[in-house]
């Protein structure tokens, strides 16, 4: 094999790869935008499982794609391990539609219609068509569309270009010498592997097989190991994707592997006993593209008939093998909003106050994490406060539909009262660890260009800090304890943490001027100062429905509504945090 066939080879596998890439996401893009829901709905039953697992992944091209989209369901406790394992069983029948697909490059016929179908003459089209649609469609659906003309006619023209490259193959001895080794059921089974984990894909590894039985000197003996190997190889993108996540997630993984592998183990037994006994009449006979779909759709389409009734005892296997240590923030968490308390409202408000509270010292503690990150960076930190933000994103989506349900009991009074605060407060604790989020991005950013604030800005960000920490930290105890008091201290330390933000503001502009502070610092600088403003703000609206419900109004009234500005208490405590905050940032540093 000369190196321009190695070339053509090289070059056939990438085009191959990035046709079957292209062509997925679109499909993705074009018909599964509700890919996810269907996901979570469908899986009443063990068939309806399967064949949905199948269909989404005969849509995307990818059993690993919709593999790894159930292990995230299972991660975010949507779905349950027993609703999972079904989906994963049909999303291993569905990537063989792949080779399905490849094997139309055996057509022979001279009919005009058969030949069209062939890959060298549609492919072309395909790609021609569909990039011309590409550059003059404004429309994203057509675009989607687009993308799977050029995808699929791109996979088939990597296809012939490995077939070229392998044909002469057929003459070498040192070629034929290497697959007679593969004859080896061990060793065949080893290839399928490497091969799979070097590309990342089942689908990718069998199509490069298809276009190496152009040389004729693939036999079913050979093929067939190697298929099986293929199949076992695939499961290491699962594995990798569900690195840090929960249990339920690491136990979908660990029944993926145990069904390849019995399948494995089962289709090696059968066939070699058989052959052993009665013999094959087709052992030694060269495969062509077809056979080879045919075979890796058997096995799979095989393997999932007999798990299938066992669903509940690979379960039983992998909890045995992933067993209970830590529970997840988010499942213990949640696991207080049971839908048995949703009948008895004062209870299961009482539940959602807690789970309430629990968000609170979330974001508390995501703040302190975040701001501090700011002065000195800590990638522990950084992690920390992605797991908060997970947590806060879940429990809004969870508590929100739980208080929905507990709404549909015709509540009256404190309950109806207590339920809408809720509702408004929980979005208002989720967008904080939103702001926490960014406030992050920019440590790290800073960290990354190496990026540091001033000594002048750092001395002003810290007296905001602190402001911001103190709204926070009233916020909380005000929520918590339910007192009055303490919620009117918020609308004064907001309205001194919106002037403290225009006075720094007016301070860079000032350090800019100067030369002190770059413009790339600058724009970190200005992120920040957003970002706390916009956290105070949220614990203005928590305050101020809070005390809304305390005083019987209307939960949508205006903070000029529910506290006067012209009292001399809020002046007292205005002045109180100015001196505080806001003087500091005015006297030159010393």
């Amino acid at each position: 094999m000369d190196l321009q066939s190695i070339l053509t080879m090289l070059g056939g596998i990438g085009l191959f790869l990035y046709g079957m890439k292209l062509m997925g996401q679109s499909l993705e893009r074009f018909a599964g935008a509700k890919m996810e829901k269907t996901l979570e709905r469908l899986t009443s039953s063990r068939g309806k499982g399967v064949l949905l697992g199948a269909g989404v992944t005969a849509v995307i091209q990818s059993s690993s794609a919709t593999i790894i989209m159930v292990i995230g369901f299972l991660n975010a406790g949507i779905l349950k391990l027993v609703q999972a394992v079904p989906v994963i069983m049909g999303a291993n029948i569905g990537t063989t539609v792949t080779a399905q697909i490849l094997r139309l490059g055996d057509i022979n016929n001279e009919n005009l219609i058969l030949q069209l179908l062939k890959p060298a003459s549609f492919a072309p089209i395909c790609v021609v068509i569909g990039a011309f649609v590409m550059l003059m469609a404004k429309k994203n659906k057509s675009k989607d569309k687009a993308g799977i003309a050029v995808g699929l006619g791109i996979l088939f023209i990597g296809m012939s270009m490995m077939e070229s490259s392998f044909k002469p193959l057929a003459s070498s001895p040192e070629f034929m010498q290497i697959f007679l080794v593969l004859t080896n059921p061990v060793l065949g089974v080893l290839a399928g592997m490497g091969v799979t984990i070097l590309l990342q894909s089942s689908s990718a590894s069998v199509g490069v097989l298809q276009a190496m039985s152009a040389t004729g000197a693939i036999t079913f003996s050979m093929a067939a190991p190697i298929v099986i190997g293929q199949n076992i190889g695939k499961c290491v993108t699962v594995l990798l994707a569900s690195i840090g996540t929960n249990k339920n997630s690491r136990r979908a993984v660990c029944i993926d592997i145990t069904m390849s592998l019995l399948g494995a183990v089962i289709f090696l037994i059968a066939i070699y006993l058989y052959q052993g006994i009665i013999g094959f009449s087709f052992w030694d006979t060269p495969v062509n593209r077809g056979r080879i779909a045919d075979f890796h759709t058997l096995f799979n389409l095989v393997t999932c008939l007999i798990m299938l009734p066992f669903v509940n005892g690979l379960i039983s296997f992998s909890k045995k093998m992933v067993k209970d240590k830590n529970v997840s923030k988010i499942d213990e968490e949640l696991s207080m909003l049971d839908p048995i308390f949703v009948t008895t409202p004062s209870v299961a408000l009482e539940q959602c106050r807690k789970v309430m509270f629990n968000m609170a010292a979330t974001v508390m503690e995501s703040y302190k994490l975040a701001s501090d990150c700011l002065f000195t960076f800590n990638p522990e930190s950084c992690e920390r406060v992605r797991e908060n933000e997970d947590f806060l994103d879940k429990t809004e989506d969870v508590l929100g539909e739980y208080l929905i349900k507990i709404t549909e009991q015709h509540l009256v009074g404190e309950d109806n009262r207590l339920a809408t605060e809720f509702m408004h407060t929980v979005g208002d604790f989720e967008r904080i660890g939103d702001h926490c989020m960014n406030l992050i991005e920019v440590a790290e950013y800073n960290d990354e260009q190496g990026l540091t604030f001033s000594k002048e800005a750092q001395r002003e960000m810290e007296y905001l800090q602190r402001a911001v920490g103190e709204a926070l930290n009233v916020t909380a105890t005000a929520y918590q304890e339910e007192k009055e008091s303490v919620c009117h201290k918020i609308a004064p330390l907001e309205d001194n943490v919106d002037y403290m933000v225009d006075v720094l503001k007016s301070n860079h502009i000032d350090r800019l001027k100067r030369g002190v502070c770059s413009n790339q610092g600058g724009i970190s600088y200005a992120e920040v100062l957003n970002n706390m403003e916009r956290i105070s703000d949220h614990c203005m609206n928590i305050s101020t429905h809070l005390h809304q419900r305390l005083h019987n109004e209307d939960l949508d009234s205006h903070k000029s509504d529910v506290f006067d500005e012209g009292t001399d208490e809020y002046k007292a405590m205005k002045v109180y945090y100015e001196k505080q905050y806001i003087d500091p940032i005015r006297l030159p540093q010393a």
